[in-house]
């Protein structure tokens, strides 16, 4: 059964930074499709990076420039470097595997404030 960790979020001001790591136990990252989801208060879960096995990346418009998602598959572990932050940046983030839809872990929540 896969259960899935994140964590590194925080607060901080716009123009800040945050990393945030997310590991999975009970199966491999490295032949799985990875994803960041947040989700803001009173808005529906969305997919803001996604990285594929091969190290291929996407992002969402709203973040294009100044996220960055990374794996690292000898630590089955993925990231998400937050540059640039804006208050709409703020909502709880989530990882999951994008084609299989494990189940969420908690999340780690995100503040920015202005």
């Amino acid at each position: 059964q896969v259960q899935l960790v994140e964590s590194g979020g925080g607060w901080v001001q716009a123009g800040g930074s945050l990393r945030l790591s997310c590991a999975a136990s009970g199966s491999i990252f490295s032949i799985n499709t990875m994803g960041w989801y947040r989700q803001a208060p009173g808005k529906q879960r969305e997919l803001v990076a996604a990285i594929a096995s091969g190290g291929g990346t996407d992002y969402a418009n709203s973040v294009k420039g100044r996220f960055t998602i990374s794996r690292d598959d000898a630590e089955n572990a993925v990231y998400l470097q937050m540059n640039s932050l804006k208050p709409e940046d703020t909502g709880v983030y989530y990882c999951n595997n994008i084609l299989r839809g494990w189940p969420w872990g908690q999340g780690t929540q995100v503040t920015v404030s202005s």
